[in-house]
């Protein structure tokens, strides 16, 4: 009878062995087959580095393209704002005056507008302003909530805007898909000409420029970038009124009148801050931080301002700012129309808009006791 075989524990470890080498050739197969996929997928996106880099030569490090900005027909191009300019300073002082201008204008339609690319890209604000600037009424619907409706609206109101400004030798740089879409460039254009057509009594800050992004679609497919920059306000303009008042008259043909006005004025506000024992010599300084406007108004209009509504001696320009815009808000609660001049003229001691302050209160109060 034969006997049965016994393994021995040479013979399982051989196996044992055997079984580990052939796992080790399958790993190591795996590996380079891993390996030579991650080599072949560095390689792909080194050529996808490439030509992008020869599609967009001077695209700017850091800029998004989103899928949607780059779905272009073929020549045509798309302007996006570079994200460094938007937090320009002088830009975000012309978004400000500009959003503030368009408030102020649309005040009786209760309309307030906070942020331009979303307030205005549906036509609805621009309509209205443009109706309240040329006083022609638009044959438009008064709400419109689809895409075809908007675009329908804004066509009708730029065709009305650009009928205007044309003959006047105004580049357009604006078309209803640039304004649909929000870009912020392209409606900063448009109501920096408005305002600038029908002289607005705002400042607009002087040589604001911003960078953009131009997307181009050339052929087969391929995408051509470039940082251009723009010129949003070239020369400095700044108009008060519509028509020329008595102070631009006085100061640029009879300067020798003006310290007779400049005195009257100082009477007239002297007469009410020596109640508090204050005295003014200068107008165009000593009403720059705005504390003696507020008190002028709560003197005027016989209360009490509470000294946590202001700085009583404010330091930075901002805090100054704050002040002057104060007394503005003080003289509107009075009835008095909203000053013409900024709060930031005012406070960088600009002669003729403290003039237009004092004198419109001057004119509103000088029977007070």
């Amino acid at each position: 009878i034969a006997q049965p075989t016994i393994m021995s524990g040479n013979t399982s470890a051989t196996t044992q062995s055997a079984k580990m080498k052939k796992d080790e050739s399958f790993l190591g197969k795996l590996g380079g087959t891993l390996a030579r996929r991650k080599k072949s997928k560095e390689v792909s996106d080194l050529r996808e580095e490439g030509k992008n880099a020869i599609n967009a030569p001077m695209l700017p490090t850091g800029t998004d393209i989103h899928p949607e900005d780059t779905l272009l027909e073929e020549n045509a191009e798309r302007i996006m704002l570079d994200p460094t300019s938007r937090e320009n300073l002088k830009f975000k002082d012309l978004l400000k005056v500009l959003i503030d201008w368009i408030n102020s204008e649309l005040e009786e339609d209760r309309i307030i507008v906070k942020d331009l690319e979303e307030d205005c890209y549906d036509g609805q604000v621009l309509q209205k302003l443009f109706e309240k600037l040329s006083g022609r009424k638009l044959n438009v619907a008064e709400v419109t909530q689809s895409e075809i409706g908007q675009k329908q609206k804004l066509q009708t109101v730029l065709e009305a805007v650009n009928e205007l400004l044309r003959p006047h030798s105004w580049t357009i740089e604006w078309n209803v898909d640039s304004i649909h879409s929000k870009n912020l460039v392209a409606i900063v254009y448009l109501l920096v000409a408005l305002a600038m057509h029908f002289q607005a009594p705002i400042r607009l800050p002087e040589h604001v420029s911003v960078k953009v992004v131009v997307v181009k679609q050339k052929r087969e497919g391929i995408l051509q970038t470039a940082l251009v920059t723009k010129e949003l306000t070239i020369v400095f303009f700044v108009l008060f009124y519509k028509e020329r008042d008595a102070f631009d008259t006085l100061l640029d043909h009879a300067p020798d009148k003006l310290n007779v006005v400049k005195t009257s004025l100082i009477t007239f506000v002297n007469k009410h801050l020596n109640k508090l024992n204050l005295e003014v010599t200068e107008l165009e300084s000593q009403f720059a931080d705005g504390v003696y406007l507020i008190l002028l108004m709560g003197l005027l209009e016989d209360y009490f301002v509470p000294l946590y509504n202001f700085f009583l001696t404010p330091e930075s320009f901002e805090q100054k700012v704050h002040n002057v815009a104060f007394a503005f808000e003080l003289m509107q609660d009075g009835g008095l129309k909203k000053p013409k001049a900024r709060p930031e003229d005012v406070v960088n001691l600009n002669l003729k808009s403290t003039l237009r302050v004092l004198y419109n209160l001057f004119t509103n109060y000088k029977n007070s006791d």
